[in-house]
């Protein structure tokens, strides 16, 4: 019997986890890790250390896999099409990364199938941002780098043209937008098979900390159910229009409308990623199928699985290290407070601020769920000691 073997470019968290949603299946995993301590190097049995901006390392890395597929977009897009020129599938495939690799190109096309985007244009420089802002409704606005930025980086909110300096220094484009007065943000996701099929998980809501994400509620309390679904609709018709195939996360801007006096809402397109998300990791113990286990479905054109929740609520509270390096010494409480608690970890060195892993927890009462996320998350990075 021969089970196929999917290349996975990229060791951190998200191969990490993806490998492990496909042990059940007998699925085998190859994996081009940056060093041999990564993440999901740690875990894997088949690892490749090497650079995956170099054709000649992906094109050894590829030789004997059934498909490739990534837990980072930051694959140069050509090195895809020279893969695909070879025979090897890719999934998602060049023509579709792009979208996540390039915020312009993702707002060209976005705009280009309708999808609701914040106002927004390539600028060329300090005196071309002034000129975006008074087009609009004045400063502040954010500047993106087009390429190269994840949690908060390569994102700049600036309040005159002076402030604007910083982001061209890069010597890449840079894309302005009008900052959004949202509401909150909520993110949708959805995983597609090549052969078209799609689920889509419930829409969520995503507390971000200083640019990061901290917290993710699912299902979103207190959505409209009309909202949710065309949410839903939104993100299953860019992964049709843009032809992804996998995980797609559409993150969004819940923003209010009329008069401002919160009697309706609709939703902006922010970000794309077309992996396994942050937003979507309570699904690991929430959801019927986990994100990671429908993007192995996926890639396989294997039929997905449910993506319905188990429970009426989950809460996913990142852990990020923080001046206490030893969390295994916490888990003895966390576990013993919380016998319903799901705890995950990267195998990552503790470093402040970095994310080292996630906890879940689920059940009827949201109020009792977020607060046990919250304690958990805390006693493990040390801010809590009770």
């Amino acid at each position: 019997m021969t089970f196929p073997v999917i290349g996975m470019v990229g060791g951190g968290q998200l191969a990490r986890m993806t490998h492990e949603a496909g042990i059940p299946l007998g699925v085998k995993f190859k994996l081009l890790s940056d060093a041999p301590t990564d993440s999901a190097a740690q875990v894997a049995g088949d690892v490749v250390v090497g650079d995956y901006r170099d054709l000649d390392t992906l094109r050894r890395f590829a030789q004997g896999c059934d498909v490739i597929t990534f837990d980072h977009e930051h694959v140069p897009t050509e090195h895809l099409h020279a893969l695909e020129a070879d025979g090897i599938p890719v999934r998602p495939g060049p023509r579709a990364l792009v979208h996540a690799q390039d915020k312009g190109v993702m707002r060209a096309r976005l705009t280009e199938i309708g999808a609701p985007c914040p106002r927004h244009r390539i600028v060329s420089d300090p005196a071309d941002v002034a000129r975006f802002a008074a087009e609009g409704e004045g400063f502040p606005v954010v500047l993106k780098t087009v390429r190269g930025g994840y949690d908060g980086k390569g994102v700049w909110i600036v309040r005159s043209a002076a402030d604007a300096v910083e982001p061209f220094r890069a010597g890449v484009p840079v894309l302005a937008e009008e900052k959004v007065a949202f509401a909150r943000e909520l993110a949708a996701n959805v995983v597609r098979s090549p052969h078209g099929q799609a689920v889509a998980y419930p829409v969520v809501e995503s507390i971000q900390v200083d640019g990061v994400c901290d917290t993710v509620i699912a299902p979103a309390p207190g959505l409209d159910p009309k909202l949710s679904t065309h949410a839903q609709q939104l993100a299953l018709k860019i992964a049709e229009e843009l032809d992804v195939i996998g995980h797609l996360a559409v993150e969004l801007f819940e923003v209010r409308t009329g008069d401002g006096s919160g009697d309706g809402t609709k939703v902006l397109v922010n970000e794309l990623a077309m992996r396994p998300h942050n937003s979507g990791h309570w699904t690991q113990d929430g959801a019927i199928t986990s994100q990671f286990a429908n993007h192995v479905r996926a890639v396989l054109d294997l039929p997905l699985g449910d993506p319905r929740p188990r429970v009426r609520w989950t809460v996913m509270a990142n852990v990020l290290g923080g001046d206490y390096p030893d969390m295994y010494a916490a888990y003895l409480h966390c576990m013993a407070r919380d016998p319903g608690l799901k705890i995950h970890m990267y195998g990552k060195d503790v470093k402040p601020g970095r994310k080292v892993g996630h906890v879940n927890t689920y059940g009827d009462d949201l109020a009792d769920v977020r607060e046990r996320a919250s304690h958990a998350a805390g006693y493990l990075r040390g801010t809590i000691t009770e």
